[in-house]
């Protein structure tokens, strides 16, 4: 899934990969654990993260073929937050070589909306949960729905880091779309719809696309 920051990739990863049974594969995700159980790319991430900045393209790809090579990813998977870089797409492209196709989906939101979205974003600090608002009681008032954990912001939604964050996705992960724009498996959503219109558009989208030839 293609788009940027804010525009729910992590939430429509997530619910077309549990309604599918395969697995969402989240580097986002697999970068904030690294950092939190203290690993030497989990370091490494960590203040590339809270700067709005993206990892080098060979830790990235590393660690995304190590990822897909797992037993669970054999019948088809998810992917969110890889690639951000042609060049991340042209190794994916070599990973998917004797797999095929690869489907990919935009989600398409505006600037203003994205920027509203990520700055009110807030994550539980026990499961990772999103949620989104802040609410009357305030950030420290509020409670994971999931499992009662604190809701915090994240560092890298500070609306500095956010606009930064999104000229990167600008100049570095908008020529993916080009890239891929020509293919019969590529398709656009609309991400400011309701989550269930996008949840609907999109598998439509990839149930069509997956009736394109070739990559």
């Amino acid at each position: 899934m293609l788009g940027p920051p804010g525009a729910g990739k992590g939430t429509q990863a997530e619910r077309y990969a549990t309604s599918r049974g395969i697995p969402k594969i989240s580097t986002g995700d697999m970068l904030r654990q690294a950092a939190h159980d203290g690993t030497e790319i989990g370091l490494r991430a960590k203040d590339t993260i809270a700067r709005g900045e993206l990892m080098q393209d060979d830790v990235m790809i590393g660690i995304v073929r190590d990822r897909l090579a797992q037993d669970d990813a054999q019948q088809g998977f998810v992917l969110d937050g890889f690639p951000r870089t042609v060049a991340q797409a042209a190794a994916l492209d070599d990973m998917m070589a004797v797999r095929g196709p690869l489907i990919v989906v935009e989600i398409v939101v505006e600037e203003a909306e994205l920027v509203r979205r990520l700055s009110t974003r807030m994550v539980c600090e026990r499961c990772g949960a999103t949620a989104h608002g802040f609410g009357s009681g305030g950030k420290k008032a509020l409670e994971c729905r999931n499992c009662g954990g604190s809701l915090v912001q994240r560092s890298d939604d500070d609306d500095a880091v956010v606009r930064e964050r999104l000229k990167i996705y600008q100049r570095q992960t908008k020529p993916l779309v080009d890239y891929y724009q020509a293919r019969p498996t590529f398709r656009s959503v609309d991400g400011l719809q309701q989550p269930d219109r996008v949840a609907a558009d999109l598998a439509a989208a990839i149930a069509a696309a997956g009736n394109g030839v070739g990559r």
